[in-house]
């Protein structure tokens, strides 16, 4: 577990602190890998306008919002790397893209392929 030196946040948000009506979310369900990334932020977003959450206050709430894997990717990121919650949203994303979800067409079937042979050739002939 990281020091308080070491956290990714910087420490503009580390001193910051929560405003008295401070509510944690409650009906947030945690990110745990098996979500769209780009859903899980958008959710977010919707309940910090909801509580007025400022921008240096999201940050350490949408932590919270994080399962173990999750955590141990943000342990990893460097020492006060994080200074808004949109370079933070922006490196979630990017880190848990491979959890998109993608609307699939019946086009996008003719692209798969195995051992140098496509789809396309067998369901044609």
């Amino acid at each position: 577990m990281p020091t308080a030196r070491d956290i990714p946040f910087n420490k503009h948000i580390m001193v910051e602190k929560l405003p008295a009506h401070f509510q944690a979310p409650s009906h947030l369900l945690a990110y745990d890998g098996t979500i769209d990334p780009a859903k899980h932020i958008r959710e977010f977003e919707n309940t910090s306008l909801l509580h007025r959450y400022t921008d240096v206050i999201k940050c350490p709430i949408f932590l919270t919002t994080l399962t173990i894997y999750a955590q141990q990717w943000f342990d990893l990121l460097p020492a006060g790397s994080i200074r808004y919650f949109s370079k933070f949203s922006s490196l979630f994303q990017h880190q848990f893209t491979s959890n998109k979800k993608y609307i699939k067409s019946v086009i996008g079937i003719f692209g798969i392929k195995q051992e140098n042979e496509y789809l396309r050739a067998y369901v044609l002939f």
